[in-house]
């Protein structure tokens, strides 16, 4: 397997091109090297179906090429690889932890060099520095794993010197396996243990597309380029997270900390109106891949939408609780995060529901539900098993399951290869239903998602429930939130309210396009205020 490339497989998503169509990646990158120290800058989304689980910005130079990947939550990993004449040379690893600046200092640094038949690391971290020499192959290169960027140069750096296996050393885990490359037509198939990363590479040049179908991975290059300050904005990670109330709010934020029947706890903060003696509570629900409790994402400055819900709440008079994920910043339960389904979240939501139910200061009879992507597929699920909640708001939730999801989004892309014959696109067809059947087995999150059918749980919700979409969604399609209320609704539902917004992304920004290879490029990335505004004139109305 890709032995770096996101072991965890915690959920998937919505919007994953199975790899079988797939665009566009990194072949020019080392033919840029000629360029000087101001070239462009190339900045990637990583997608893992409904949700973006973060960014990789690219830079090459003459000497080098240097990429900074920023995950959700996770390490951000700055790496550079030297080069001469196209053959990769000493590599030099940096990690910062989780919103730490990526100006200061890392908490470890790796510089491999790779030597005949070994690997030559020396690391350091809390201040001391050791050498380590760790035996590998003749012609090996070291591998970045967690990097899907790192690994196409790879793939560049192979079909470039025609060879059809390449050994690669890898970083975090010391082993070296020969990876396959194979060409099949304008794409490259790199293929460690089994996993192949696909790479279709631009006939103009530079970065474009790469998809891993076995992790339901695809990393696509964003609209334009970055450069100068705008390079350095898109790529820092945030300052220290500060969960505090803003100076002068109507409310107070607490840190919490929830127990949960698996054994682990949930952090979260609950802002709560002052001088309400049992406040309601609204409860946020994050979409797939794990998220911390404001539910940032990376390349994208200033998007925090939980924290905006809790701020526009708050000033109405009601609470919120926002949590991270399982395995997420300050929560527990990591071990459990790889196995884990939609249905196992939504015990995790059951959870902070029973912990609300403890405290005096807490209407335990007024709590809701508001969860957007995979959270609006999970509010249904809970409510339905628990009649005594309030209400729930769904954004962007799903109305099909995920086969039929993923399906339709193959077919998209594969109409969108205009480069290919009809004859090459009926081709790629045949190989969807095999690549889905594929996932489905592999990864436990993705095979319960394909299977289980929304409308299951939407039938036996019965409480109010609010429908928010946007219009230009490209990873929950708009049709999708009517679909929702038609369910609801001939089920004996009749308190249902659905709401649509015109240039309106999934991320519910302003958005003309949609499309998440266009993210990083918005300049607004605050929710829009009348889907705020909309969200708390309706959660008002039902908690009275």
């Amino acid at each position: 397997m890709l032995h770096l490339i996101f072991k965890r497989s915690r959920r998937g998503g919505i919007i994953a091109l199975i790899a079988v169509l797939l665009a566009l990646v990194l072949g020019a990158l080392l033919a840029t090297t000629a360029r000087a120290q101001s070239a462009p800058t190339y900045q990637f989304v990583y997608l893992r179906s409904i949700d973006t689980l973060g960014t990789e910005v690219v830079t090459p130079g003459p000497s080098s090429i240097v990429g900074l990947l920023t995950m959700r939550d996770a390490p951000v990993v700055r790496w550079e690889q030297q080069h001469a004449n196209r053959n990769p040379g000493r590599l030099t690893l940096s990690v910062f932890a989780p919103g730490a600046p990526t100006t200061g200092v890392p908490t470890q640094n790796i510089v491999v060099n790779m030597v005949g038949d070994s690997a030559k690391l020396t690391i350091s971290a809390n201040g001391t520095t050791s050498e380590q020499s760790l035996l590998s192959a003749g012609g090996a290169v070291a591998l970045v794993g967690n990097s899907v960027l790192h690994t196409a140069l790879m793939a560049d750096h192979a079909r470039g010197a025609k060879k059809t296996s390449l050994p690669v050393f890898l970083t975090n885990g010391g082993r070296t396996i020969t990876a396959t490359v194979s060409e099949r037509g304008d794409t490259t198939v790199f293929s460690i243990a089994g996993m192949d990363a696909r790479i279709l590479w631009d006939p103009n040049g530079g970065p474009r597309e790469i998809t891993i179908p076995a992790q339901n991975l695809r990393v696509v290059r964003a609209t334009g380029t970055v450069s100068g300050s705008n390079a350095s904005s898109a790529t820092s990670a945030p300052a220290v997270l500060n969960y505090s109330a803003p100076a002068n709010a109507p409310y107070t934020a607490e840190d919490v900390v929830i127990p949960t029947r698996r054994g682990y706890t949930l952090a979260g903060t609950l802002t709560r109106p002052k001088g309400v003696a049992k406040v309601p509570v609204v409860i946020t629900i994050s979409g797939s891949g794990p998220q911390g409790r404001d539910s940032r994402l990376p390349g994208l400055s200033g998007y925090a939408p939980f924290r905006e819900i809790a701020d526009t709440l708050g000033r109405r008079g009601i609470a919120v609780l926002r949590y991270d994920d399982r395995g997420v910043g300050e929560s527990g339960g990591a071990s459990t995060r790889a196995k884990a389904t939609s249905a196992d979240f939504a015990d995790d939501v059951t959870s902070v529901i029973a912990y609300l139910r403890t405290r005096k200061d807490v209407n335990g009879t007024r709590i809701a539900l508001a969860g957007h992507s995979e959270g609006g597929f999970i509010a249904p699920m809970v409510a339905a098993k628990n009649p005594s909640v309030r209400a729930i708001a769904l954004l962007a939730g799903t109305a099909y399951n995920g086969r039929r999801i993923l399906e339709f989004q193959n077919e998209n892309g594969i109409k969108s290869l205009v480069q290919l014959t009809e004859v090459q696109r009926d081709s790629l067809r045949r190989t969807v239903p095999r690549a889905l059947d594929s996932l489905a087995t592999a990864n436990p999150w993705m095979g319960y998602f394909m299977k289980t059918d929304p409308a299951t749980a939407l039938r036996n919700v019965k409480q109010p429930t609010l429908v928010l979409q946007g219009d230009t969604d490209q990873q929950v399609t708009p049709e999708q939130a009517d679909s929702i209320a038609t369910v609801l609704k001939s089920s004996g539902n009749s308190r249902v309210t659905v709401r649509h917004f015109p240039a309106t992304n999934h991320l519910f920004l302003v958005d003309a396009s949609g499309a998440p290879s266009g993210y990083t490029a918005l300049k607004d990335t605050k929710l829009r205020r009348d889907v705020l505004g909309a969200l708390a004139d309706w959660m008002v109305g039902v908690m009275r």
